[in-house]
């Protein structure tokens, strides 16, 4: 049996905008389909509201839901998958540096996903790193430049 590791991921991004901006691109539906998930079809930055995904044929179908909403502060979305165990939760947290942005983003309850490939912490790991450091990065260097 593998030892699972039930380590929060983290990681943070100092972004060259101010917080408003970031905060504006990080809840607004159709900047969220350009550097987060293009399969986003509605989202509405409330605490219990549903995400909706159009069907791209993935046999991973994401189910998440706003956990936390504290306006241009935070953001928590649950990160849940139909038909398969586990839940893990999503936090951005912004924090103003001067008229730059810091973003801090943790990713908690992996271990809670089944012993499979598709689950796989690393994944996880590279796919924030993909998305956090260099999707929302170039996304907000094209917005404000």
């Amino acid at each position: 049996m593998k030892m699972m590791d039930n380590r929060p991921f983290e990681l943070e991004q100092v972004y060259d905008a101010p917080i408003e901006e970031v905060w504006r691109i990080l809840t607004d539906e159709d900047d969220m389909k350009e550097w987060y998930f293009p399969q986003l079809k509605k989202f509405k930055p409330v605490v219990s509201y549903k995400f909706e995904f159009t069907d791209d044929g993935s046999d991973y179908k994401k189910e998440w839901q706003v956990t936390k909403i504290d306006e241009g502060r935070k953001l928590g979305h649950s990160w849940i998958y139909k038909d398969y165990p586990g839940s893990s939760e999503v936090i951005f947290e912004l924090f103003p540096v001067g008229n730059k942005t810091r973003l801090k983003l943790t990713h908690t309850g992996l271990a809670s996903f089944p012993d499979d490939p598709h689950f796989a912490r690393r994944r996880y790991e590279d796919g924030w790193k993909q998305i956090i450091g260099s999707n929302l990065k170039n996304y907000l260097k094209n917005q404000t430049s």
